[in-house]
């Protein structure tokens, strides 16, 4: 009997939003098999076998259990302990490509367990070498048809004896790749609607005990009108709070969309099983006692979680706050803190509870509106990556704010929070750097340096304390975002005035005094120099700063200021009203600017909300794509080697390696004694450089294991002599390299972090680089506008400062090249390129070291999964 392939088990999220267990099917599923035939209807049955066939036959249930996991392969779905979904492939014979059918029960048709089904088939078979899938279809099996349009692989169908015989290619396509993303990020903004938009909850330990954490969640639930239905369930008494109470989940009538858990630690998974039997869809599990308490609560914290999954439940918490979503059709106060959120646009996620309900009094004092909150607690399951997922189609939320102590899964986190960058600005607060997350950064880096990098890369816009976050936040909730970096500061007292434009300038922006009024300026005269500075478009935003004279008019002044700012033709406008903060908002009732009390707050929000613009506007560009044959090449040099030892590979095969994918690396040859390196240099031509082999780090010298610029034989034969009688073993074997024309030097790094994959680094080489350590990341996958701005981000920027030179395309193209090559064969885990030598157009790989692991196919997920 074949081994069972473990590695393909997962939990995945359905269109709808509910959970199922994926894995490939073993020979112990009869039962299972057998009676979910017997489940469905004659029509579907048809469907799947073209002839009736109420029961399946001893031999056909041992035909469809049995396979070899590579030849005929399997995945069966389940829900809970009841198979719900089964496809499979059968290769041709004598054929590259295989036969492939689906069957999915007739209660789950419409949530997208065959298109699920069909992503893993579609990876499995690729690793078995099958080119395709074909099928045979029925006519009227629409549905059938549609999960092969929709899949977004190459489909073609002719009709022939009375069947649609469709053809699959199962290469994963750019547009294949697309539509599984879509497919996830759907599916998982819809799993989170179940948390935030229940149409019924039941709260699982309410208490008549007035002060407990049941007690003051059914009250909050109650009191502040929840749109549906509000079920206490309480083991021992008939009536909670004046309302009906219910002694088990199994007791509630109707459906039951929320559960949220009241109950002790131990109580809990017996309370989910419950929950599960009840086909509850949500959890938020307030209990504590779990993952943050110690290694048997995280143990118990695994197990519910795995339970919750399995029998199609997303899990908030546990050790959660709660949720609130203030929408006047859901108006769900789902936590036990009396917090009181303004009605309003902008989602909230806090990792602490008690963070997040500090956030939204905070946000109520400076008049700044909250669509939905969730505190994740532990984020055992639902995390914030799942809550961007849903804000980036929620009509109702405009701005997100996040408070995080880490990136649960940061790869998510990239790919999740640069999507909903680009729509919607996201504000974070990120506290603890790499040692909350769970990593250690690599020696010589910054504590943060990797978070910094993620959040830049992925443009959300970082904020160094809760303060600016809201203030951030509100700016960007009422206001436009500026097209530019130009500032014009209105005000009417020059003190204050000078005052906002060292703040605007220290901040990165150009600030200009545009309107100077005296201090008795009328309210009116504000309006009119807010109209006069957006005629004149020589300004991206306004800065009104107002002193108060004799006669304070902070309300008729805030009037004027938002009523200008509600006008066709405005900017992005903020105010600072010293002397007296009103709230944080003007209000004209149709637009708000938000106000601040000094003006160095001001700055430094607009500094903020302009880089995010500027950021947003910037083009994606586009990835590198290896060529099949590059990728071959590629691959060949790495098989070339000892699939099972961590090595780096010998500078030759480096070489060769990187001429797989295109680019330039010096003439070079290796030699073991000196008459090998004479021979080499002749061969090479002269000049050249020796360079040993057994340093992990070169410098320019004979000590650091270079002699460059040799001359001749004689030079040649000195030069070896003397670093071998410096160095011994470390030149065995030296490396003989043509000389290359002086130009830009830098080194180029790709370093495999714990956490968050693969990182490139750029940095300046040779002497500069002993001296300058500094070095700018940039996560990959990269785009080749991403490289321009890592270029620009790091020291080699103003070496290469003329925006289209050559050398800088040649770069530019260098590390999109080798971002791609580390993409596509995981077996690499590190690269030093250093120096690299940009010079006449070109960047030319001197120094290459790359270093391989044996490469484990299930440590990469083949599809989407929880």
């Amino acid at each position: 009997m074949p081994d069972y392939p473990q590695r393909w088990e997962a939990e995945v999220i359905l269109s709808d939003g509910g959970t199922m267990a994926v894995r490939p099917i073993r020979p112990d599923d009869a039962e299972l098999i057998v009676a979910f035939h017997e489940r469905q209807s004659p029509e579907s049955i048809y469907f799947r076998f073209f002839s009736p066939r109420p029961r399946l036959s001893k031999r056909d249930v041992e035909r469809f259990t049995h396979v070899d996991y590579v030849d005929r392969m399997a995945f069966v779905g389940l829900i809970g302990d009841e198979l719900v979904g089964v496809a499979r492939y059968d290769r041709h014979a004598a054929r590259s490509d295989a036969e492939v059918a689906f069957f999915i029960d007739d209660e789950h048709h419409g949530r997208g367990m065959a298109t699920v089904l069909l992503e893993y088939l579609a990876v499995a078979a690729r690793e078995a070498g099958i080119s395709g899938f074909t099928a045979s279809v029925l006519p009227h099996n629409r549905k059938m048809l549609g999960v092969f349009t929709q899949a977004g692989f190459t489909a073609s169908s002719h009709f022939e004896d009375g069947v649609i015989e469709v053809t699959l290619g199962i290469e994963p396509t750019p547009e294949a790749l697309a539509a599984i993303e879509a497919r996830a990020a759907s599916a998982e903004a819809r799993s989170v609607e179940r948390l935030l938009r229940p149409s019924s909850i039941a709260v699982v330990g309410a208490s008549r005990t007035p002060g407990t954490i049941g007690h003051q969640m059914l009250a909050e639930l109650v009191s502040r009108g929840f749109n549906g239905p509000v079920y206490p369930v309480n083991r021992d008494g008939d009536v909670v709070g004046s309302i009906r109470a219910w002694r088990s989940v199994l007791d509630v009538p109707g459906e039951l969309d929320l559960a949220i858990l009241c109950v002790p630690a131990a109580e809990v998974l017996r309370v989910a099983e419950e929950c599960a039997f009840k086909r509850v869809q949500a959890l938020v599990v307030v209990s504590a006692g779990f993952a943050e308490r110690d290694e048997a609560g995280e143990q118990a914290e695994r197990e519910l979680v795995s339970y919750a999954r399995r029998h199609g439940m997303r899990v908030l918490g546990p050790n959660a706050l709660g949720v609130i979503n203030t929408d006047p059709d859901v108006k769900m106060h789902a936590t036990f803190v009396p917090v009181n959120p303004i009605p309003g646009r902008v989602g909230l996620v806090s990792q602490s509870g008690v963070i997040g309900a500090a956030v939204i009094d905070a946000a109520r004092q400076i008049g700044l509106g909250i669509s939905s909150f969730a505190a994740v607690g532990n984020k055992a399951d639902v995390s914030s990556n799942d809550l961007m997922r849903y804000w980036q189609d929620d009509q109702n939320t405009d701005v997100i704010m996040c408070y995080l102590e880490s990136f649960g899964n940061p790869a998510t986190f990239s790919r999740t929070a640069r999507a909903l960058s680009l729509e919607k600005p996201v504000v974070a607060v990120k506290v603890g750097g790499a040692r909350s997350a769970g990593w250690s950064e690599p020696e010589g880096w910054p504590p943060d340096a990797t978070a910094a990098a993620l959040l830049e890369q992925t443009g959300v816009i970082r904020t160094d304390n809760l303060t600016q976050m809201l203030n951030t936040a509100s700016l960007l909730a009422s206001q436009p975002l500026p097209a530019g970096a130009r500032v014009a500061v209105i005000t009417n007292s020059w003190g204050p005035a000078w005052l906002a434009v060292d703040a605007l300038q220290a901040c990165g922006l150009d600030p200009m005094i545009s309107v100077d009024l005296s201090n008795e300026a009328e309210p009116q005269a504000f309006a009119d120099a807010l109209r006069e500075t957006y005629r004149s478009g020589k300004a991206d935003a306004v800065l009104v700063v107002y002193a108060p004279a004799l006669e304070a008019r902070y309300r008729r002044v805030g009037e004027m200021i938002a009523k200008a700012a509600a006008e066709e033709g405005s900017v992005t406008t903020l105010a600072c009203m010293l002397g007296e903060h009103h709230g944080g908002l003007l209000s004209n009732g149709d637009v708000t600017v938000p106000e601040f009390p000094f003006p160095e707050e001001a700055a430094l929000a607009l500094s903020r909300v302009t880089r995010y613009s500027a950021w947003r506007r910037q083009p994606v560009g586009e990835y590198y794509e290896l060529s099949e044959a590059s990728l071959q090449a590629a691959r060949a040099q790495v098989q070339a080697v000892d699939p099972k030892a961590k090595c780096a590979l010998d500078p030759l095969a480096a070489d060769k390696l990187l001429q797989a994918v295109g680019l330039r690396v010096v003439s070079q040859e290796l030699a073991r004694n000196v008459d090998e390196v004479i021979e080499a240099a002749n061969r090479l031509g002269y000049p050249v450089a020796l360079k040993a082999t057994g340093l992990e780090r070169l410098s320019k010298s004979e000590a650091g294991g270079v002699s460059l610029d040799v001359h001749g034989d004689n030079e040649a034969t000195q030069a070896y002599s003397r670093i071998t009688e410096l160095l011994g073993d470390a030149m065995d074997p030296t490396v003989v390299q043509v000389m290359v024309p002086e130009g830009v030097e830098c080194r180029v790094g790709i370093f495999r972090h714990e956490v968050l994959g693969d990182v490139l680094t750029l940095g300046p080489g040779g002497s500069m680089g002993e001296r300058m350590a500094q070095e700018a990341l940039a996560l990959l996958p990269l785009t080749d506008k991403d490289a321009a701005r890592l270029i620009d981000a790091s020291p080699i920027g103003p070496l290469l400062s003329e925006k289209e030179t050559l050398e800088r395309q040649a770069l530019i193209e260098l590390l999109v090249r080798i971002g791609a090559l580390s993409d596509a064969v995981p077996e690499i885990v590190s690269v030093r390129l250093n120096p690299v030598m940009v010079s006449d157009g070109v960047a030319a790989v001197t120094d290459a070291q790359i270093s391989l692991a044996p490469y484990v196919a299930d440590q990469r997920p083949p599809v989407r999964r929880l």
